[in-house]
């Protein structure tokens, strides 16, 4: 696993997603880290300094995993250019069905008189 800064990260990103186009998959995970071990993280909480979390993502196509890791000062900015790369490639994603409200109305109120009543 490669740690990347977060701008070749994105760029990256990308071209995993480009690749991955026509076969293939993406999977993307966060996860709250503060990049130290347990030890290290009591012996912060024990002398009552604050520990600064980051978020670690990770991404990987099945052969190739990056990772990059982002502090809460650069969050905003990494989300907003995050986001944007996800909307441009979420191209392959189908259109939920959706039902007229006034047939799916009238399907119940058939399927409802349908039913026979107990005595």
């Amino acid at each position: 696993m490669v740690l990347l800064q977060p701008d070749p990260f994105l760029n990256e990103l990308t071209s995993m997603f480009e690749r991955s186009t026509e076969t293939g998959s993406v999977w993307v995970t966060l996860k709250r880290s503060s990049l130290k071990s347990k030890v290290q993280r009591n012996k912060l909480k024990t002398t009552q300094q604050p520990i600064e979390y980051r978020c670690l993502i990770r991404a990987t196509n099945g052969k190739k995993t990056i990772s990059t890791s982002v502090g809460a000062k650069d969050h905003q900015r990494f989300q907003a250019s995050y986001a944007t790369i996800l909307k441009a490639h979420m191209t392959a994603l189908k259109k939920r069905e959706r039902k007229d409200r006034k047939k799916a109305a009238e399907d119940k109120k058939e399927s409802g008189s349908k039913k026979p009543k107990r005595a």
